[in-house]
């Protein structure tokens, strides 16, 4: 079964500079590859070259060098643009129509006739969570609510490979737990995920696999759980419950106690103490547990050590190229 996305030495420059124009690297040599049913997560900091890769995937611009293919094609392969579906960071929509007129209008360019058309509108509608608002002109929703629309829009033809940019952005926490359920639910019906973030807890509650970006390269590909960066460095653990006096036998054994409130702390355990066996000890002695949470490396730390190890070479004006 081919793959359901590749990439291979993926390179895009950008002409930068008025009085002396020369290239810029936005992406260098990229070479990925999603198998059919993950939810991948691309994840990197703002300007590592997460949207110009989706740019390149849907041909909104086109490669420097390298190549790309969706479902065994070439990108620009028009029988496999009816096979995905690209909700871009930022959509924008003929503002003064609905949102029942837009996902028609969407429904028309697929070719979905009148009656199927209609159908599908009104489902997605009500899977995105879009009520008696979806008669409204867009001017008047918010930018969670558009977002939801931009979903809907991206889901519309039922798409084997769904391509999101940023899908969390603008949603409150309850359109996050909910856009959170829809891409699990979307894996559960064996479509593939490819979606950008910045947000490495998203990426931990969603994805089979991740690829971090920097500076426009490669700095790790691989689950989440085999990436040695993100092994657990410690343990927080947060107890109510706690009388002084354990709190005071606990501090040798423990790298620190935070006194959070009344009888509530929060007690940093390194990665070799045992959680459980603490916990249970605790728990015997009258001790509440409110969280248990993995310490671990933040998707910034990495970000930062990776774009210091790769250096001010990593990306930037081709010399190459320039000269010519």
């Amino acid at each position: 079964m081919p793959a359901a996305i590749r990439t291979r030495d993926l390179s895009k420059d950008y002409t930068v500079g008025f009085w002396r124009p020369r290239p810029y690297r936005a992406l260098d040599r990229l070479s990925i590859e999603v198998a059919p049913g993950d939810v991948y997560g691309f994840l990197g900091p703002n300007g590592a070259g997460k949207t110009t890769t989706l740019k390149l995937l849907m041909q909104l611009v086109f490669p420097t060098s390298g190549d790309a293919e969706i479902l065994g094609r070439p990108v620009g392969d028009v029988a496999v643009r009816r096979r995905i579906g690209y909700l871009p960071e930022h959509p924008y929509f003929y503002d003064h129509l609905t949102a029942e007129e837009l996902l028609g209008y969407y429904g028309q360019l697929f070719g979905i006739g009148g009656a199927d058309r209609a159908r599908r509108v009104s489902a997605m509608l009500d899977r995105l969570g879009i009520g008696a608002e979806r008669r409204l002109q867009l001017r008047k929703f918010s930018k969670g609510m558009l977002q939801r629309v931009g979903l809907a829009q991206a889901l519309l033809n039922e798409p084997e490979v769904i391509f999101l940019d940023e899908p969390m952005s603008g949603l409150d926490p309850l359109g996050r737990r909910d856009v959170r359920a829809l891409i699990l639910q979307l894996r559960d019906e064996g479509r593939t995920i490819f979606f950008s973030s910045h947000i490495l807890s998203d990426a931990e509650a969603l994805c089979s696999r991740v690829a971090i970006v920097a500076k426009g390269r490669l700095a790790a590909e691989g689950r989440l759980t085999d990436l040695q960066e993100f092994a657990v460095q410690g343990w927080e653990l947060v107890l109510s419950g706690l009388s002084p006096a354990i709190v005071d036998r606990l501090r040798p054994r423990v790298r620190g106690v935070t006194h959070i409130s009344g009888d509530r702390f929060a007690l940093d355990v390194p990665a070799d103490g045992r959680p459980e066996h603490l916990l249970s000890e605790l728990t015997a002695a009258g001790a509440t547990l409110v969280s248990l949470n993995p310490v671990r490396e933040t998707l910034e730390d990495l970000f930062v050590r990776r774009v210091a190890a790769m250096g001010d070479g990593a990306r930037g004006p081709v010399e190459a190229h320039a000269r010519h």
